[in-house]
């Protein structure tokens, strides 16, 4: 599912009016509201991007997967075996084997949250290694 910045600004705005609500009924000062405010909305500036990064990947994957049928591919070394390009084939072999199993998993169909529970990381744990392997293989994408 594709990151809906719109919806992830009103969570987070309603959140920060709550939170603010409370300070205030605490006798915090405007100005450390302000400062909080400030640090928060950094924050989540900073979560968007990564988000909207990380789903333009996942989409990428997606739409190779549909493209691209691949043939009986049902393990890393089956996957392995399909790939054509040698420098590329020579990249993957230095990725872990976990980050070839969630990308294969990827392939194959599977959710972010599907692939964590499948491979015991959390879901920003996927996104970290898709996302250093995307910056890894960049040179390949033609």
């Amino acid at each position: 599912m594709a990151y809906n910045h719109g919806r992830e600004e009103r969570k987070w705005r309603i959140w920060k009016e709550a939170e603010e609500t409370v300070l205030r009924k605490c006798g915090v000062d405007e100005s450390t509201i302000e400062e909080i405010r400030t640090y928060d909305r950094a924050e989540f500036n900073s979560n968007r991007r990564f988000y909207r990064w990380t789903s333009d990947f996942g989409e990428y994957l997606e739409g190779m997967a549909e493209v691209e049928p691949l043939a009986d591919v049902k393990t890393v070394a089956d996957l392995l075996d399909e790939i054509e390009n040698e420098n590329l084939y020579h990249a993957l072999l230095k990725v872990d084997k976990r980050t070839l199993q969630i990308v294969l998993l990827k392939m194959q169909g599977y959710s972010t949250k599907e692939i964590a529970l499948i491979v015991h990381l959390t879901t920003g744990a996927i996104y970290a290694r898709l996302d250093h392997l995307r910056k890894k293989l960049r040179q390949f994408k033609k």
